[in-house]
């Protein structure tokens, strides 16, 4: 586990890094962002962008994903993965938002988490992005950046990763911090190869040393 120090280094490192860091999720308010959210799980965002960028000029409203069959919403949006459970999730969402909040997205994070197919990530990053509450998504990237750096324990869970973040990041850079470490785990600390030999992280990370360490031992065996 890395000291409050080295994890503010990381930190700041990230924000040298990625200054730029933002939802990338093309929305043009909370709801569309909402929907996009639940299209994005297990999904990338690019793939999402594409989808949603014909879905949010045939349906404005929740009433409009509602009006629709089923049927018709599932072709909408056929080409992301679990589809059909989507569809049928955005529809019951949509007729809750319309029976209980007048349509509107609520701002609060317990009460987005009453949707269905809203989850505790999904709610942080609605009511981070369109409501500037702090909050910290954990995904899959903010998971594996923090337990490969040593920000946590290697078998904590998705809310012992957010709690164990909330409390060592001041609580004003939350949503900032989410947005840097998830670039940085896409575009820099990816899943199955990770730039460990240019990252300014290397001499903290116990998994980059370790990744190393193999790369060395692989080389010298072949020589």
């Amino acid at each position: 586990m890395l000291t409050k120090q080295q994890i503010r280094y990381c930190l700041d490192e990230m924000a040298k890094m990625f200054p730029d860091a933002h939802c990338e999720l093309v929305h043009r308010n909370p709801f569309e962002l909402l929907i996009a959210v639940v299209l994005s799980a297990q999904c990338t965002d690019a793939l999402v962008n594409k989808v949603t960028k014909r879905l949010f000029e045939k349906y404005r409203t929740p009433h409009d994903y509602i009006a629709v069959p089923l049927e018709e919403l599932e072709q909408d949006i056929r080409s992301i993965g679990l589809y059909r459970n989507k569809a049928r999730n955005i529809q019951k969402l949509c007729a809750m938002l319309i029976d209980k909040y007048n349509g509107e997205v609520p701002r609060d994070r317990d009460e987005l988490m009453k949707l269905p197919g809203v989850g505790r990530k999904t709610a942080n990053v609605v009511v981070s992005v369109a409501f500037g509450v702090p909050a910290i998504a954990v995904d899959t990237h903010v998971e594996r950046v923090s337990k490969r750096l040593g920000f946590c324990r290697w078998d904590d869970s998705v809310l012992e990763v957010e709690k164990t973040l909330m409390k060592i990041i001041p609580k004003e850079e939350w949503s900032i911090t989410h947005h840097r470490m998830i670039f940085f785990g896409r575009y820099h600390c990816k899943a199955q190869s990770p730039q460990c030999p240019s990252c300014p992280l290397l001499h903290l990370c116990r998994e980059g040393k370790k990744r190393m360490r193999k790369r060395e031992e692989k080389a010298a065996n072949q020589k």
